[in-house]
């Protein structure tokens, strides 16, 4: 007998009221009372970062090991849905709607500025502005962004692609990576709603540190080009261009919005990287790239597993375990947006695709964006470390890429490029979140449009509370953010470990061609 046709999706009204109200719940009190609120998220992030780090870096070593052997065992060959089906996207306009996503704005702010710190107070005991200090600063940002982030990544990704292909589980949410634990007849019970009403809390905080970080890079490069003060007002003016920008993407859908958005921005984003490789010191770039590269294989797992247990400088808390509870907490949504668009490839082209092609984009972005900005300072063209000690980071990004020849044109496609990143990120972001407060979602099925654009609208909330809290509140506003990060991602740790377990299971239940696994993970 025949099953009976799916249920046609519909707004699951418990997740969807819980998660827009506790987000009300954290915005609100943090808006009446910015200074005490941002102190507050400050320290919850130093208590957090002194009891937990050391668990960040195991889970991340981990991860990365277990994702190597599945890309190499038998199970890498298995393909996310029927045994005939092929990809929906070109390797290019998968990649770009991938990098678009899981990166943005994001990495053209870190990419330009991260240098300032290592160089500032380097890693391992070196000395400050030493010439090992510089080799390290070109390099620590490239591990950062590097595998070990996109395993992070990439291991939610599989863990819900393959019950949601393989075992046709019913619906598209965090969730859906515990189905050989819950069973199909789970997803409405307790559990299943906790994990995704975490999910969301853990992605609207998460994409609060991108927005909160782009949206000033942007602001400065604004100020910069048509030479108007730099105030919380143009920020606020900024953010909601973006979200209109990525509200309409999101209303459009993957194939007409999301995807010719991430392809026309990262065509974009390559050509302002060809034209500071061309214009820039073009021989810096390449020998310093090429030896950050060499630098990073060769001290891999050092980098993985090195505390800093004896001085306790806090660069182990304040960078690594900050980005790798950044990658964490929007690991679940790119597990779902990866999902989404990743039908017909097999596991090891996700892994290898996510962990190879995903590290080679960044350490780009790293190898020339930052290395022409470090070789500014260094050659005395223009003090861009103490520019961004006394003006800020984002004041020092606007006039690194000032200082480029065609200057003002160079900034305006920088800021455009900044925002269209904003823009492709949150949008992918809004249609998981919309996917994550759905019943019946499966296979080729979306969200309602009405409840994609609530999100697109929804993400915008608590950036700009925490710029708000960060600049009236008389806090470190980079400070505040990297706190929220570290804060909301925490629980999401342990839903990983619930993850792996019904990953394995889903993995002996997946031997044959796209089973249901329905009698078996009750």
């Amino acid at each position: 007998m025949a099953p009976p046709p799916p249920a046609a999706p519909r707004v699951d009204r418990i997740a969807f009221g819980v998660s827009a109200g506790l987000i009300a719940l954290v915005c609100i009190p943090l808006a009446l009372s910015p200074q005490t609120g941002g102190a507050l998220v400050v320290r919850a992030y130093e208590s957090l970062t002194e009891r937990f780090g050391l668990l960040y870096q195991w889970a991340t070593l981990l991860v990365t090991v277990f994702l190597l052997w599945l890309a190499f065992s038998r199970h890498g060959a298995k393909r996310l849905g029927d045994d005939d089906s092929r990809p929906d996207f070109n390797i290019f306009s998968w990649m770009a709607m991938l990098f678009c996503a899981g990166i943005g704005a994001g990495l053209l702010y870190w990419s330009t500025i991260e240098w300032v710190t290592y160089l500032d107070a380097p890693p391992f005991g070196l000395a400050p502005n030493s010439t090992q200090a510089v080799e390290w600063a070109a390099t620590y940002g490239i591990f950062h962004w590097g595998i070990s982030a996109w395993a992070l990544y990439c291991f939610p990704a599989v863990a819900i692609a393959i019950p949601y292909y393989r075992q046709k589980a019913p619906a598209l949410r965090l969730s859906t990576g515990l189905h050989a634990l819950i069973g199909r007849e789970g997803y409405d019970r307790a559990p299943a709603r906790i994990v995704d009403v975490l999910f969301i809390l853990a992605l609207v905080g998460g994409t609060g540190t991108s927005l909160g970080l782009g949206t000033p890079m942007v602001a400065a490069c604004v100020s910069e080009v048509f030479g108007v003060e730099q105030t919380f007002g143009l920020q606020v003016g900024i953010l909601v261009v973006c979200v209109t920008l990525f509200a309409v993407s999101v209303y459009l859908g993957l194939e007409r919005g999301i995807k010719p958005l991430s392809d026309g921005s990262v065509i974009a984003a390559i050509l302002l990287l060809a034209f500071v490789l061309m214009v820039g010191p073009t021989n810096f770039l390449l020998r310093t790239g090429t030896n950050s590269m060499g630098l990073m294989v060769e001290n891999f797992i050092r980098l993985n597993t090195w505390t800093d247990p004896v001085a306790r400088t806090g660069f182990i808390e304040d960078m690594t375990v900050f980005y790798w509870a950044w990658w964490i907490a929007y690991g679940p949504f790119m597990g779902l947006f990866v999902t989404r668009i990743s039908r017909g490839r097999t596991v090891r082209q996700l892994v290898f695709g996510m962990l190879i092609l995903g590290t080679l984009g960044c350490a780009v972005f790293y190898g020339i964006l930052g290395n022409y900005s470090m070789h500014l300072d260094l050659s005395g063209a223009l003090p861009v470390g103490e520019i961004a000690r006394t003006a800020g980071n984002e004041n020092a990004i606007a006039q690194t890429i000032g200082f480029l020849p065609l200057g003002t044109a160079a900034l305006a496609i920088f800021a455009l490029v900044a925002i269209v990143f904003i823009a492709t990120t949150y949008d992918s972001a809004s249609y998981c979140l919309a996917a994550s407060a759905t019943r019946n979602l499966t296979e080729g099925t979306h969200p309602a449009r009405w409840h994609r654009l609530f999100w697109a609208v929804a993400v915008g909330v608590l950036p700009i509370t925490l710029m708000f809290i960060g600049q009236e509140g008389g806090n470190d506003q980079l400070r505040v953010i990297q706190s929220a990060t570290l804060v909301v991602s925490l629980p999401l740790l342990v839903v990983g470990v619930l993850m792996a377990i019904s990953l394995l299971r889903s993995l002996r239940q997946a031997e044959g061609p796209a089973d249901d696994g329905s009698a078996k993970s009750a």
